[in-house]
């Protein structure tokens, strides 16, 4: 049985590459590294395989069509019908720009807008792609009785951050999917849920204007006195992978520790 990772390279995505490797699955990662990136995504592909496990990277753009055709044929051939039992949208790709242009203040560097490019690139990537990768996946047969859908939602998807609300209106459309998704394939037996873990160092959070202050404010707030890790993620990740967890479909599942109800 295969996991396909959308996002596999770091974070999140490659936290659970190594965790549904080490329980078993195959794994199939799409990313979008630079050639300063692949010594790291090298190292995570051999560490796969020497546990034995079938293991193949794509290094292309998950939101363009052309390629994700090509990586579900790949799979096709690899895994066979109903090969795949995983699909996780961890896709980290977005503008972190204001909407309104910032007021100029003397010594400071204006900030632009975001514009209509760059939100629709925001909405596509994050949101709309896990529309058109469940769609190939299950229409190519590859997932069907057991299968399980998880996708990255965020905490800005109900609460307004600076400079996050392109990221944020993608992560509310993502769980919206996610619940759509839910009603649709109940009755071919796939579970679908979007997965809020708590604040995690990882290259995406860096890139959040303020990280600062999130990585300090939940460090505080969390009973467990530290921020979430990827391998928390991972590891609850493979448990709501097996067949007793079917029944939990259409959820925000958090995935932190108690940071958010410490709030």
């Amino acid at each position: 049985m295969w996991a396909l990772i959308l996002g596999g390279s770091s974070g999140f995505g490659a936290a659970s590459a190594r965790a549904f490797a080490a329980a078993g699955y195959d794994i199939c990662a799409v990313h979008l590294d630079r050639a300063a990136g692949m010594p790291q995504v090298n190292a995570l592909r051999d560490e796969i395989a020497s546990a034995g496990r079938q293991v193949v990277f794509h290094n292309v753009n998950a939101a363009d069509d052309d390629r994700r055709a090509a990586v579900v044929a790949d799979l096709a051939d690899r895994a066979g019908p109903n090969g795949v039992r995983v699909l996780l949208h961890s896709l980290a790709f977005g503008t972190l720009l204001p909407f309104i242009p910032s007021v100029p203040v003397e010594g400071a560097k204006p900030v632009k807008g975001a514009s209509r490019k760059q939100l629709e690139m925001t909405l596509d990537v994050m949101a709309n792609s896990l529309v058109y990768w469940t769609q190939d996946v299950v229409n190519a047969g590859l997932m069907g009785e057991g299968g399980r859908i998880f996708a990255m939602t965020a905490a800005g998807s109900h609460t307004a951050w600076s400079g996050y609300g392109p990221v944020a209106a993608a992560k509310s459309a993502l769980e919206s999917y996610c619940r759509q998704f839910a009603l649709e394939l109940a009755p071919r037996g796939i579970s679908t849920n979007a997965i809020l873990a708590g604040v995690t160092r990882t290259p995406a959070l860096d890139k959040i204007p303020g990280a600062v202050r999130l990585i300090a404010g939940a460090t505080a707030r969390n009973p467990f006195g530290r921020l979430t890790e990827p391998d928390d993620v991972a590891r609850a990740l493979v448990l709501l992978a097996q067949q007793d967890a079917r029944w939990i479909n259409g959820n925000v599942l958090r995935i932190d520790g108690g940071e958010d109800v410490c709030g």
